[in-house]
């Protein structure tokens, strides 16, 4: 099996980062262990000392889990890589499960696992694979009864649903490293990792292992949580790369629908809270079909109430 690499970006993340290297430590291959502490202000550093020579700390001032990643990979030695957020938790079994998609198809440029959601402490029954549409698995091709690839572009299957996660990926460094990394240019932008998901999904093959061998953590602190923000975050980095790939220039109808879409989600849910600045904001920029019906009343309350 091939050398495995784990990096984890951390900001602040003293009271969670250890229960994530535990489990990292508890894996059932050996893996070199990076965390790249990104300008932390609380003890997250001490924390990571503690671990000794089995974790390497790198120290680096606050500038983005994105940044924080890309040092990270540059850093690590091994010809897989992994990419663990500091409050998520892996299965025992994840590394494993994900390298070993490389033992049968040696031509993997990256692999995503599916994952389950926990929130004070109790892990939901349900996983983000399930929430797919219906015909969103057509056309991978099965490695096994819980693993398949998928060799050919899903770009646009992402824009219609988002459940690659960068808690859950794996990558082969060489053909990371080669395709930029982590995409730097939405940097503080929320959701900033799928500008990231889609470049994978643009260059196959790319791996999916059915079985939810992560547990993303939902709390207060974490910022997709909220829908709102997350509807606009992803809306930007919709449009940052339409304007900066010319390989998605083919796609561009369909992705300047979805951030539409996006961002009429967004402003229903600033009005409902009241928020009725935001929704006059951005309800003159939606298309025509996003502009009718109950959202050209929600747009009239607005107005009348500036």
């Amino acid at each position: 099996m091939r050398s495995v690499s784990v990096v984890i970006p951390a900001y602040n993340r003293a009271d969670l980062i250890q229960k994530t290297l535990d489990a990292i430590l508890s894996q059932a291959i050996p893996a070199e262990i990076i965390v790249v502490d990104d300008g932390s202000t609380d003890n997250t550093r001490d924390v990571v000392r503690g671990y000794g020579d089995r974790v390497r700390l790198i120290a680096i001032e606050n500038s983005g889990d994105l940044v924080a990643r890309n040092i990270g990979l540059k850093a690590c030695s091994g010809e897989l890589v992994a990419f663990c957020d500091s409050d998520d938790i892996w299965e025992s079994t994840f590394l494993s499960t994900m390298a070993g998609q490389w033992s049968t198809s040696p031509e993997l440029v990256s692999c995503y696992s599916n994952f389950r959601i926990l929130t004070d402490g109790q892990v939901s029954r349900t996983t983000k694979f399930d929430d797919a549409p219906v015909d969103y698995w057509d056309g991978i091709r099965r490695t096994s009864d819980h693993s398949g690839i998928f060799d050919f572009s899903i770009v646009r299957r992402l824009l219609a649903f988002q459940p690659l996660f960068a808690s859950c990926i794996m990558v082969s460094r060489t053909a990371f490293v080669a395709m930029g990394g982590w995409d730097e240019g939405v940097s503080r932008i929320i959701g900033c990792d799928f500008a990231t998901a889609i470049r994978l999904a643009e260059h196959p093959p790319l791996g999916i292992i059915d079985t939810p061998v992560v547990q993303i953590r939902k709390h207060s602190t974490n910022i997709s949580g909220n829908s709102e923000r997350m509807n606009f975050g992803d809306a930007d980095v919709l449009e940052y790369v339409l304007r900066t790939r010319p390989s998605l220039r083919h796609l561009e109808a369909e992705i300047l629908d979805s951030v539409a879409d996006r961002r009429a989600a967004a402003i229903d849910s600033a009005f409902s809270r009241g928020d009725y600045e935001t929704f006059r904001k951005f309800y003159g920029a939606l298309p025509r079909r996003l502009r009718s019906g109950k959202r050209w009343i929600k747009h009239l309350v607005t107005l009348a109430r500036a």
